[in-house]
């Protein structure tokens, strides 16, 4: 399939983002829960799809979160404390940045768990999520994927570019001799919480801007169908000429301009 051109992908996306935003007014009217979990191979895609999604939402509704390694006292919370606190409350929007799931995934492979937390976890999980659905959170959970080769390529990419290169970090680099062992992880981990309770969904983003489409569509397809009318507001006429700012303690700083 050939790479989805950007005129084609954006006229795609437009009515699917009025799709999420409508969504997004009756979760805050409703008082509903959405936690979405984008998990997946580096380099996948997984903040280019959370941008997508929240260019156009309302800030002060949705959180991105993703954390950092845990601290020596969260090492020694129960596994899931740390990301309790950050799941959402009546109205919100949570978008994980990877999840509970490390433990899974880089934590297993690279060594970073044992055999036995492992083997906990992926017991454990499934209950945790089960209580997180019974109490009324819509959860979502999405692994995004791509081939080693694709994985190489934005790698390189990330390394010549300097905006991107904060991407990288030495632990990327260390998985890229462990492509097989992450997709040994993930089919165990599938196997162990893909539950009809709360389901995962594999989504390719070798063509990322199509991965975004598929992902998107298929969550908005999911939510319950419910709209909520979005208001209208009326905009009067000034009672008079538009004022020009005045300016007396302070004024704005020179305007920028072009050096040369």
């Amino acid at each position: 399939m050939k790479p989805l051109k950007r005129k084609t992908y954006e006229a795609a996306l437009a009515p699917m983002l009025l799709e999420l935003d409508a969504a997004a007014r009756w979760i805050r009217h409703a008082g509903m829960r959405l936690l979405v979990v984008f998990e997946g191979r580096d380099t996948a895609g997984k903040g280019g799809m959370i941008k997508a999604m929240t260019e156009h939402l309302d800030t002060r509704q949705f959180r991105v979160v993703a954390l950092p390694k845990p601290s020596e006292r969260e090492r020694s919370q129960w596994y899931f404390q740390r990301y309790v606190a950050h799941l959402p409350a009546a109205g919100e929007i949570v978008l994980m940045d990877r999840s509970w799931y490390n433990r899974a995934g880089v934590e297993k492979v690279m060594g970073y768990a044992s055999e036995a937390e492992v083997a906990a976890f992926l017991q454990q999980a499934p209950l945790f999520e089960k209580l997180l659905v019974d109490d009324g959170i819509l959860l979502f959970k999405y692994w995004l994927t791509c081939d080693q080769a694709e994985q190489e390529a934005r790698l390189a990419e990330r390394r010549a570019d300097p905006l991107k290169r904060w991407k990288l970090s030495p632990v990327d680099l260390a998985a890229r001799s462990h492509y097989e062992d992450y997709t040994r992880a993930r089919e165990a981990m599938l196997k162990a919480t893909h539950t009809r309770h709360a389901p995962w969904t594999l989504v390719d983003f070798n063509d990322q801007r199509r991965g975004r489409l598929t992902l998107l569509r298929h969550l908005l397809d999911h939510l319950p169908d419910t709209r909520v009318p979005e208001p209208v507001f009326e905009l009067p006429p000034l009672p008079g000429r538009p004022a020009r700012e005045r300016f007396g303690v302070l004024k704005p700083i020179p305007a920028w301009r072009a050096r040369g």
